[in-house]
């Protein structure tokens, strides 16, 4: 499947739906491309939506840590949801759960940054 991204916005989130495998190549630099526009525009709440992402490699998770420092020098706010088992796992052995606030739906994670820290 390619690697795809589409962008939508509810409220003051900007929601990027991605489908397909964030691997080393065209789709780990469409990402990053894609996030750091994001953040040029002035989005400073994202939320990742990886419910169709059935593959992510070691550049693929190096592009989240990536956009995830990118969110944090501005202020902002990287949130993932819907992670496939696959995707759980990967976050769990490479202890990167600590380090992303990962969400089970995206209504919940849309709550979530509304929530004062």
């Amino acid at each position: 499947m390619r690697f795809q991204g589409t962008c939508r916005e509810i409220a003051d989130v900007a929601v990027v739906d991605f489908s397909g495998q964030i691997t080393l190549g065209e789709s780990s630099a469409k990402l990053r491309t894609m996030i750091r526009e994001m953040v040029a525009m002035g989005h400073r709440k994202i939320l990742l939506n990886l419910s169709d992402v059935d593959y992510i490699d070691s550049a693929g998770i190096g592009e989240l840590v990536s956009a995830h420092t990118s969110l944090h020098k501005v202020q902002g706010e990287l949130k993932l949801t819907n992670l496939s088992r696959r995707l759980r796992d990967i976050m769990q052995i490479t202890r990167l759960y600590t380090l992303f606030d990962v969400q089970v739906d995206e209504q919940s994670a849309l709550r979530s940054f509304n929530t004062p820290s």
